[in-house]
């Protein structure tokens, strides 16, 4: 079990602090946040009640329901949020191995939300053949879960990839001219 899960009671709980506090400026009703962090709507529930009674998350009057949001009042705010910053992330294996089960992966780099990149277009930049894009999709929203926050990603086929490379495509330069990490290169790209 996740170190984490461990301090914060379990990890639907851990993913449901990520999901607020890395979207705080944002409200979420229950279905929302099921869909989000792919835990069941009972257990959300019942995550959102302890939630609410730590003062973590408030609680508001939406026209479809409830609707959940962070409490920047919260007397640990800021820190929690550092914590949580310094804490989230997923190691190199788990995202190619997500990411394999769309398709045969040739190039894998990360930027923005992975590298600390502000100004960046893509969080991950994916490169494969034969990519289904429902799978994708659904491996991309695995990582969004865990991650508790939307990722901006661009998959293109190898060779739309070196196309674009050989013209300098705006988008490939942003992410190879900015800081980013390659945590999978089949093809051996040199930017």
């Amino acid at each position: 079990m996740d170190p984490l899960s461990r301090l914060f009671g379990s990890f639907p709980r851990l993913k449901l602090l990520r999901l607020f506090i890395f979207n705080d400026d944002a409200s979420f009703t229950v279905s929302d946040i099921s869909f989000r962090t792919k835990v069941p709507k009972d257990q959300v529930r019942k995550e959102l009640t302890q939630l609410l009674a730590a003062d973590v998350i408030r609680k508001r009057a939406s026209k479809d329901g409830a609707a959940y949001g962070a409490n920047r009042k919260f007397a640990y705010y800021e820190p929690l949020v550092v914590f949580m910053r310094a804490t989230t992330s997923l190691n190199d294996t788990d995202i190619t191995t997500t990411l394999k089960k769309a398709g045969a992966l040739r190039v894998v780099a990360l930027s923005g939300l992975f590298t600390g990149a502000i100004e960046t277009k893509v969080d991950l930049l994916i490169v494969g053949d034969n990519l289904d894009d429902k799978k994708l999709e659904a491996a991309i929203h695995s990582l969004e879960a865990n991650l508790g926050r939307e990722l901006r990603y661009a998959s293109f086929t190898t060779v739309d990839f070196r196309y674009r490379v050989g013209v300098y495509d705006r988008l490939i330069r942003d992410i190879f001219d900015s800081p980013h990490r390659t945590i999978l290169d089949k093809i051996g790209i040199r930017t």
